[in-house]
């Protein structure tokens, strides 16, 4: 069953979401090339939320060790943070969770660390694009597939390919609930119906190469099995009756 939210629901996961923006926003300026780790991301990260009243929604979430979800160059998401120093042409996704007042919101940005080729900016800017073309489509009595159809058109036109065994998903006062799949591939027309008051998130994780991952011995580290890049961006949106509202923003 999927919960439609009201307008005052709506503006309590808008104050989660910009705790959430507000995070990924110092984590990503805090980034020194060869100094800073994953770990002391994570450390602000924390602090901005404890500072908001908020808690980290993926802390101990089905026992994932972390606040944030860390994931550099070839590792799709979940990685677990590290003390090792991100390096001068990494790109490095953060990706988090904040709850607050009892609603949950959820965003994801992947960045350059100092000067990155051109090839991996390329990937950054098509990754960025396609979550907008994807929220384009969400809009009162479209479907879910709009939404994964637009993503995967543009990702596919552009030469790389969509994650398939992740996907975007339904939140509110849980993490995860119905819409329980909201993927970045599939065909126009079919999945639920968007009404007036659904809350999604809406996350490509597109690769370089191949679509396929494979997960590491920590049971949560999700990489290429190409060993090829990948990027991951993300907002939690509102669907309203003037179209999609972004919430992850400050």
């Amino acid at each position: 069953m999927i919960f439609l939210k009201s307008s005052a629901e709506i503006e309590k996961m808008r104050a989660s979401g910009r705790v959430v923006a507000h995070a990924l926003r110092a984590m990503s300026e805090a980034i020194v090339p060869g100094k800073t780790s994953p770990a002391e991301l994570d450390a602000i990260a924390v602090r901005i939320v404890a500072e908001a009243g908020g808690s980290a929604s993926f802390l101990n979430y089905r026992g994932f060790p972390a606040s944030t979800c860390i994931s550099v160059n070839q590792v799709v998401v979940h990685g677990i943070p590290t003390k090792t120093p991100l390096q001068e042409g990494d790109i490095v996704s953060l990706d988090m969770g904040v709850l607050l007042n009892g609603w949950h919101a959820d965003g994801a940005w992947t960045y350059p660390v100092g000067t990155i080729s051109p090839e991996a900016q390329r990937l950054l800017n098509v990754t960025r694009e396609s979550l907008y073309q994807g929220i384009g489509k969400a809009r009162v009595g479209n479907r879910i597939g709009d939404i994964a159809h637009a993503v995967q058109t543009y990702v596919e036109r552009n030469g790389y390919s969509v994650v398939r065994d992740l996907v975007g998903h339904g939140i509110g006062r849980k993490l995860h609930e119905e819409p329980t799949s909201v993927p970045n591939f599939g065909s126009p027309g079919k999945g639920e119906v968007l009404r007036e008051g659904t809350t999604i998130c809406i996350e490509p994780m597109v690769n370089q190469g191949a679509y396929r991952v494979r997960t590491l011995a920590d049971k949560w580290t999700l990489v290429t099995a190409d060993g090829k890049l990948s990027a991951h961006f993300e907002h939690t949106i509102a669907i309203t009756r003037d179209g999609a509202e972004i919430l992850t923003q400050e």
